[in-house]
């Protein structure tokens, strides 16, 4: 706010975003208005000017219920580019608004929200990314995890929703996942785009969330409900825009290893991922390969996610994606600072680390060189060791927990 004349919040529907918005216009004597109420969207259809007018800051939630709100705040800009003069919320990706939207470029500024990290919700101040990117050592401590498998798999189960988190955990919880994903269908989605096959999205989504953490598929994806390959390429976009799933791009077009440009698809909390599957706590701290499969998908979106969220807030971070040779070996996220320095994450669901887990770090370490400041595995067991120059085994949770 301020450096910039137009500060956009976009997430998820009930993420937080409209509680967050009114604390901003109470700390700086803003003005809220809200486009969710019918009176309030009826006047910005009848005349948006009153409401973007005056000498405060305006705050106005779910923005892009009338997107000529944006054409309105040009006019006042033109007369005037004071920074920090509007704050947007809204729960659609701004690039999936109509081009006349697209009015404010070099004058917006996106912050994206995402559902509440494991640092937020323990009241922690979380530098887990920070130090990796510039003292990765000092991650490895004589200090052993004490949280077990149980509370990992809780902990995915429950994703960062606060409205989740406030339910009562089982039925309550699992009502509230199914609600959240109807209505982001129904309202979120439907003001995006008129479907033809409206009722086909949420089959797709059940069938891109048992992707996650995979190279994304979607013409398999869409063959599995008898759906056109196109259609359900345009069905995947909206269900991004609305910020239900996300691509993870490849990182690293100048590697000669690096296989095509095939992003990995991520359900952008984990909660959601686990319902849509229908995946209980319960079933995944079976010992089955079934379960264990779907566990080590779930946690790799779990942990992306929480370092994503890091890096959404951190000034080191210039780009981050993951890396896969032709021959198969991955680095499931890799992320990189502004000077080309590169770190690189691997996630592991079980309790030790085998040295032949670490071969997509050791290609990765070996294709970069001096740039690469140092591999990470995350897994669940109780101690950080180095067992090679630059790789470091750490227990997941010291993502969000203090080393010392």
């Amino acid at each position: 706010m301020q450096d910039t004349p137009v500060l956009l919040l976009e997430g998820p529907r009930s993420v937080g975003k409209s509680t967050l918005l009114r604390q901003i216009a109470d700390s700086c004597g803003g003005r809220l208005v809200d486009l969710d109420d019918a009176a309030t969207l009826a006047a910005a259809a009848a005349d948006v000017s009153l409401l973007v007018g005056g000498d405060e800051t305006v705050c106005i939630d779910e923005y892009q219920k009338a997107p000529q709100v944006l054409d309105a705040i040009k006019v006042e800009l033109n007369a005037r580019t004071n920074p920090g003069r509007y704050v947007l919320a809204g729960s659609a990706r701004h690039d999936a608004l109509p081009e006349a939207a697209q009015s404010l470029t070099g004058r917006l500024s996106r912050l994206p929200i995402y559902p509440l990290s494991q640092g937020e919700l323990a009241g922690v101040h979380e530098e887990f990314l920070v130090r990796a990117l510039r003292d990765p050592h000092t991650l490895v401590t004589s200090k052993n995890s004490t949280t077990s498998r149980t509370d990992y798999i809780e902990r995915i189960c429950d994703g960062g929703f606060p409205l989740a988190l406030a339910a009562s955990a089982g039925r309550g919880r699992q009502r509230w996942f199914d609600d959240y994903v109807k209505l982001t269908l129904e309202r979120d989605v439907r003001e995006l785009s008129k479907l033809r096959q409206g009722r086909q999205l949420a089959n797709l989504l059940v069938r891109l969330a048992g992707q996650t953490a995979q190279l994304l598929n979607v013409e398999r994806a869409a063959a599995s409900i008898g759906l056109a390959a196109s259609t359900a390429e345009n069905y995947t976009s909206l269900l991004e825009k609305v910020f239900l799933l996300y691509r993870l791009d490849a990182w690293g077009r100048t590697l000669s290893a690096r296989s095509g440009a095939l992003p990995k698809i991520h359900v952008m909390d984990s909660g959601v991922a686990a319902r849509l599957l229908r995946l209980t706590p319960a079933k995944l701290a079976a010992r089955d390969p079934a379960a264990l499969t779907e566990l080590g998908h779930l946690l790799e979106s779990f942990a992306v996610g929480e370092l994503v969220k890091q890096a959404s807030w951190s000034d080191d971070v210039a780009a981050f994606g993951h890396w896969r040779t032709h021959d198969g070996d991955e680095v499931d996220l890799v992320v990189e600072r502004d000077d080309g320095a590169v770190l690189g994450f691997e996630i592991k669901t079980g309790n030790s680390v085998p040295s032949t887990e670490l071969k997509g770090l050791r290609l990765l370490r070996d294709k970069l060189g001096n740039s690469f400041v140092a591999g990470l595995v995350l897994y669940l067991g109780q101690r950080s060791y180095s067992p090679e120059d630059r790789l470091h085994v750490i227990p997941l949770d010291r993502i969000w927990t203090p080393t010392s």
